[in-house]
């Protein structure tokens, strides 16, 4: 994965919140790892259970309980104000030489991707943020196990970066590399789309292999392959392009990154039985051949989990 030199950065939606302090481990009955569900306190000991369906109720006024604990006072924010960490973060030479630049290049990416997908449906996400220890979102508070997630009713993406080395490569025996990042901001943006489009509107039912949740999660992932697919045509305000090129590893770490968050591979790693009957996300096969259905197809429609037959 390389970036155009010449591409100009907007960093406009992007910021750091620095470190949070309180909301410790287990706070609000978890965290929320890749993309939307809890990984230790809480659920199944060692395997990711979705709240993604309480945290909509929950943020979108339907009722429903759990998810992140929206009490107050556990986290102080004084500090959490926007750091200049993407200040230097001005051109795609900068994006090819920091991780924190290369973050803002592919928002403006997926932005660029998704403006001209949409048109006058599409909405820019209020921002991607950054944080480290504990943050406050429109979801709630987040502790330090949170990894990435999109908030609904803020509509904002919020991720601690040490999830890639803590969590997705130690505990979950994903892949290390430049491209997995970009795949899994894709997926949380295609949360993003979801809730444009009001395909989370849709999500009913929790758990099991046909389960609305899967459903969701599966076409987030086929949203990742349609922008990955395009990557390479997105442009930045002049009109420069973005992304120099992408190559076959690229594509390679987006489907490592997907079966590894798979949860059956989950489920295998934490020492229990695969029981499709506890699903929220989908198997390791499905995660691939979703990401792969939106890279070769590149078309909303053929992204469409919820029709009838579809798993």
């Amino acid at each position: 994965m390389r970036f155009n030199p010449k591409a100009r950065l907007d960093t406009s939606r992007v910021r750091d919140r620095g470190r949070g302090s309180g909301g410790g481990r287990g706070s609000g009955g978890g965290g929320l790892p890749i993309p939307g569900g809890m990984l230790g306190g809480g659920g199944i000991t060692g395997v990711i259970v979705v709240i993604l369906f309480l945290v909509l109720t929950q943020c979108l006024g339907n009722g429903g309980g759990g998810g992140l604990d929206t009490g107050s006072g556990s986290i102080d924010d004084s500090r959490m104000a926007n750091t200049d960490r993407y200040a230097s973060c001005k051109t795609g030479e900068d994006a090819n030489k920091s991780a924190d630049c290369a973050r803002v290049a592919v928002e403006n990416s997926l932005y660029d991707f998704w403006s001209h997908e949409l048109g006058a449906k599409f909405r820019a996400e209020q921002e991607v943020d950054t944080f480290t220890g504990a943050t406050s979102t429109g979801c709630g508070q987040a502790s330090s196990d949170v990894g990435p997630f999109y908030c609904p009713v803020d509509e904002t993406i919020y991720l601690d970066t040490t999830f890639f080395d803590d969590v997705l490569e130690r505990r979950l025996g994903g892949p290390d590399g430049g491209f997995v990042e970009p795949y899994v901001l894709a997926h949380e943006y295609g949360h993003h789309i979801q809730n444009l489009l009001g395909t989370m509107g849709k999500v009913k039912t929790q758990q099991g292999p046909t389960s609305d949740s899967v459903r969701l999660e599966l076409q987030a992932d086929c949203y990742a392959g349609m922008w990955t697919k395009a990557a390479t045509t997105t442009t930045d305000a002049t009109g420069e392009a973005l992304f120099a090129s992408l190559t076959d590893q690229d594509i390679q770490q987006s489907i490592e990154a997907a079966t590894a968050v798979g949860d059956d591979r989950i489920q295998e790693r934490s020492g229990e039985r695969v029981n499709p009957e506890q699903w929220t996300h989908g198997s390791a096969q499905q995660r691939v051949d979703w990401f792969t259905t939106g890279y070769r197809q590149g078309d909303l429609r053929a992204c469409d989990t919820f029709a009838a037959g579809a798993l």
